[in-house]
């Protein structure tokens, strides 16, 4: 038969938590690399910050539009690839990288504008040092006049109609130098450029195929059987661009088709047959780590500038685990004069807070753990913060239950028989009190960016693993103590001013109802 309304068989609540602390740290432990530690982030762990520079064709600064454009194609690259606790922010012209741990090398290769374009091959020769007494391309220009100039006069040689200034640039083109047409080719213009291994030059007709009609795009390994004895590039089009695809390969049978990244040519295969199916293939010189940072970033779209790394830097921990020291001091301060409080005010009850605040504590750091494995979740300050926040919101849970109980025993009810009426009329008001808490740190969630978003969900999770606490432990551990001869003693519960109240209180009403009765 059910309990009576607020009635529990306490020992099932307790058995049902310590089941569910059993099974997260049985995952904690027996899963994954094994390591009970959360992943940090940059500011807890170090890592390493890149600045990318914007330029553009035309010299001018780059407009807001696309600056927040490159910036979200960028967030987007650096979700793909999975590396978590990163930030993408702004600072000016530049955006700024920030990546945790040990992604550094990949995060430098994120502002890559990874325009692929598709142009027909009209002609392909060695590539050779320029004659001697000829101009080479410029490598570096100081200033944004002199870089422009380079664009500029790149342009009208290697993007020229006249034929015999395209012979001329196959002739003068230097493959070893830096490429001043690098993100700022025209499409509409035929194109003098090299291979990414500078050992070919190439004269290409103006692009057929855009890159925006790539619709997914993925590394793939090694299959010597299928002649493709190195990793390539597989590409998925869009209607549209499968389309065009198809009408091209099947009017250039024995032609070649050059896959030109950035201006530089990836892979120029000859076309076999037509390619009716709406993919293809990219081949060259890949690892498997050179084509899956190609596939990504042609996956997530191109940036509409181009970027120039001005600065890569390693971020020391130093800072931050000064500061999480600090926190941690804060934190701590704090919850020892909660305990404190609670064990004055409270006695007994006080009790139970602190060893409820203990294992809600120890349920969230395997929550942590966890969260880093899967998800890659990184605790930073902010996160921190969040939990510091939260130790006030669990413990305002308890104080709003047991000022609940001394009302009860006020009323003259004893500690035993308070606790069920209290707990019905005060998880209302802790699910009302906890949903708002919730809804505030998930809209902050939201709206919120770089480490506003850990305080947000730190804060959120805490939020929902209080309730949890409280139902399956503080309200089970509190109707065990009104049951124990002992505990239930008001000198031991801390509630004995309230329960002489309680008894005058009965006493009032029994005189007042004998008076009447008499009357």
């Amino acid at each position: 038969m059910a309990p009576p309304a607020g009635q529990i068989r306490p020992g099932r609540y307790l058995a049902i938590f310590a089941l569910i602390v059993v099974g997260l740290y049985a995952l904690v432990f027996f899963t994954g690399d094994g390591k009970p530690t959360p992943k940090l982030g940059i500011d807890l762990q170090g890592g390493t910050r890149v600045t990318l520079t914007a330029r553009t064709p035309d010299g001018q600064p780059p407009t807001n539009e696309a600056l927040n454009q490159a910036r979200q194609i960028i967030e987007t690259r650096v979700n793909g690839m999975g590396i978590s606790g990163s930030e993408v922010t702004r600072d000016g012209n530049n955006l700024v990288i920030t990546v945790p741990g040990e992604g550094g090398e990949e995060a430098k290769q994120l502002g890559q504008t990874a325009e692929l374009n598709f142009r027909k091959v009209v002609t392909a020769v060695p590539a050779a040092q320029p004659p001697a007494g000829t101009t080479p391309q410029v490598a570096q220009q100081q200033g944004p006049g002199d870089q422009q100039k380079a664009i500029d006069e790149a342009k009208a040689l290697r993007q020229s109609t006249d034929q015999n200034v395209q012979m001329q640039a196959l002739q003068t083109l230097n493959c070893a130098a830096e490429d001043p047409l690098r993100g700022n080719d025209d499409p509409k213009l035929p194109l003098v450029t090299c291979d990414r291994e500078g050992q070919q030059k190439y004269l290409l007709e103006p692009v057929f195929l855009p890159g925006k009609e790539i619709a997914n795009s993925m590394a793939v390994p090694p299959n010597p059987q299928a002649g493709a004895p190195g990793w390539t590039v597989s590409l998925d089009f869009k209607s549209e661009g499968a389309k065009v695809w198809a009408d091209f390969t099947s009017a250039n049978v024995g032609q070649q088709a050059a896959f030109v990244l950035d201006t530089e040519v990836v892979s120029a295969p000859q076309i076999n047959q037509a390619l009716l199916g709406g993919n293809a293939s990219i081949s060259g010189q890949f690892n498997q780590e050179s084509a899956t940072d190609l596939a990504n970033v042609l996956k997530y779209g191109s940036l509409p500038l181009a970027f120039d790394q001005s600065e890569a830097e390693t971020v020391s921990a130093t800072l931050g685990v000064a500061s999480l020291e600090a926190g941690l001091i804060a934190g701590g301060i704090g919850l020892i004069l909660v305990a404190v409080y609670c064990l004055l005010y409270y006695r007994l009850l006080g009790i139970l807070t602190v060893l409820s605040l203990v294992l809600s504590g120890g349920v969230v750091y395997g929550v942590l753990v966890l969260l880093g494995r899967w998800v890659g979740f990184t605790l930073d300050l902010a996160g921190i913060a969040g939990f510091i926040v939260a130790i006030g919101i669990t413990a305002d849970s308890f104080i709003v239950f047991f000022e609940r109980l001394k009302d009860e025993i006020r009323e003259g009810r004893t500690f035993r028989s308070a606790v069920p009426r209290a707990w019905t009329r005060a998880r209302r008001t802790i699910l009302s009190a906890d949903a708002v808490s919730f809804l505030a740190a998930a809209v902050l969630y939201v709206l919120a960016v770089g480490q506003v978003k850990g305080f947000a969900f730190t804060l959120g999770m805490s939020t929902v693993l209080d309730l949890v606490v409280v139902f399956l432990v503080t309200h089970p551990l509190v109707m065990l103590a009104s049951k124990n001869k002992f505990m239930s003693k008001p000198s031991v519960s801390g509630l004995g001013a309230v329960q002489r109240l309680g008894d005058q209180n009965r006493a009032a009403r029994k005189a007042a109802a004998t008076t009447a009765k008499e009357a």
